[in-house]
């Protein structure tokens, strides 16, 4: 799609030689040669980019800045004059103009409505991602504070706009689902269908049929020809959910649909070219899927030309205030009640709680307790975790479970063997060194 640019000037000549250097450009133009013409011009579409006269016959050019922001705010606009004084630029600038240009004009004006561009599109991408955290956490401030997060949120920024295939892994609650919501929303495909399968909920029987669509007969119960998601996902995203529980035989269907961007449906003979792109999840260590065959690695290495990965909760503990902040807000606001905070004692108890279930149990957790709380704030006898929670200087380790104990011996029993390195027993142990670092902190190990 061309960017547009209108160019509002009562000179014929320069407005006409503008007109024909921007066209050769590659822009659409349109053009008004005084204050009326352009307020006529408000009722047609809207211009990526506005070029304005200071100085028409019929109106004061800032008085008409101010006007065409207010009916176009997402126009930059730019701002000329042959009378150019610092009074003006700051006024202009004050007015929401982009920049303040003075005449005659250079080579100088096409790279400054580059900028203006680029400015346009930043902005619309930074409304785009602030409607997608709004979605998922009821607020708009940053609820992500870990250094995790932070660079899976860059990641995703970075790569949205593409069309390129992701695979987002993490534990069961981390968030998955969320993140390809804000891939499609981030990306050129947001105004196309977002359609999710869950690759687990279906039977082996279904899943093709359900993914590549199907004729009338082709299968016992196929009483109509079905178009499959594929097909209904044209123009917009696919999210395969759970990909490693897909039956194996139907990996490989997927996988040549993905290479040859075409499917067919099941008992037909015709094939249908596909425009979907494809963000494939699961809760499943990758390595251990392909280990134990539960994922192709030709599949693996098709679908995960990038790679987002999402942290359990308890490896991100700045997240879990944030977080819950967010959701009590919203939550307060749905059952329309007045709820201000967490006392300390209860912010240190969601702080220092291992959430198993990540986020989703998070949520789940705030929800209840807004509906059970009886104040305006939330006390730790409000919350239903209480296991978990207890660290060194609160309890002996004579309170933990078996299980505990096994794990604290066990872990122990690593750091020992390795000289205490802790980076080398977190890889011993299978776990995250953040995680190491809680748990020898929850069970009171001695460095």
């Amino acid at each position: 799609m061309k960017n547009k640019i209108l160019l509002v000037d009562d000179q014929q000549e320069l407005r006409s030689l503008l007109a024909d250097c921007f066209k050769a450009r590659g822009f659409d133009v349109m053009e008004a040669c005084d204050g009326t013409s352009l307020k006529a011009a408000f009722a047609g579409q809207q211009p990526d980019v506005a070029l304005l006269d200071l100085k028409l016959p019929d109106a004061d050019g800032l008085e008409l800045l101010t006007a065409l922001k207010s009916q176009w705010p997402d126009t930059e606009a730019i701002v000329l004059t042959g009378y150019g004084t610092l009074d003006y630029a700051v006024e202009a600038t004050k007015r929401g103009a982009f920049h303040f240009q003075t005449k005659p004009h250079n080579e100088g004006l096409f790279n400054l409505v580059e900028r203006a561009l680029e400015r346009k599109q930043q902005s619309q991408e930074n409304l785009k991602l602030i409607d997608a955290l709004k979605r998922m956490s009821g607020d708009s401030s940053p609820i992500f504070q870990s250094p995790q997060m932070k660079s899976v949120m860059k990641t995703i920024e970075r790569i949205a706009p593409s069309d390129v295939s992701v695979l987002i892994t993490g534990e069961s609650g981390t968030g998955k689902e969320v993140v390809a919501d804000m891939i499609h929303t981030l990306s050129k495909r947001d105004k196309g269908p977002f359609i999710k399968i869950n690759c687990a909920a279906l039977p082996r029987e279904l899943i093709e049929s359900e993914l590549f669509g199907s004729v009338k007969g082709s299968f016992t119960g196929a009483t109509e020809d079905r178009k499959g998601l594929f097909r209904q996902a044209e123009g917009g995203t696919l999210l395969l959910d759970e990909l490693s529980e897909m039956p194996i035989d139907t990996q490989s269907k997927l996988l040549r649909v993905l290479q040859e961007k075409e499917v067919r449906p099941v008992g037909g003979r015709t094939s249908f070219k596909t425009d979907c792109r494809i963000i494939a999840a699961t809760n499943r260590h990758v390595d251990d899927a392909l280990k134990n065959g539960k994922l192709r690695e030709d599949l693996y290495y098709r679908i995960s030309a990038i790679s987002v990965h999402l942290s359990p909760l308890r490896e991100r503990r700045d997240d879990i205030l944030p977080l819950a902040r967010a959701f009590l807000k919203r939550f307060a606001a749905q059952a329309d009640r007045l709820m201000s905070d967490f006392s300390t004692e209860a912010c240190e108890r969601l702080r220092r709680y291992d959430w198993p279930g990540n986020v989703r149990q998070l949520q789940n957790e705030i929800q209840r307790t807004v509906l059970m709380c009886e104040g305006q704030v939330v006390e730790p006898t409000d919350l239903s975790i209480t296991n978990n929670i207890d660290g060194p200087g609160d309890a002996g380790n004579d309170n933990l479970t078996l299980m505990e104990a096994m794990e604290r011996s066990k872990i122990i029993e690593v750091l020992k063997e390795t000289g205490g390195n802790k980076l080398e027993t977190a890889k011993r142990l299978g776990i995250g060194r953040q995680t190491l670092y809680n748990k020898i902190k929850t069970y009171d190990i001695a460095a």
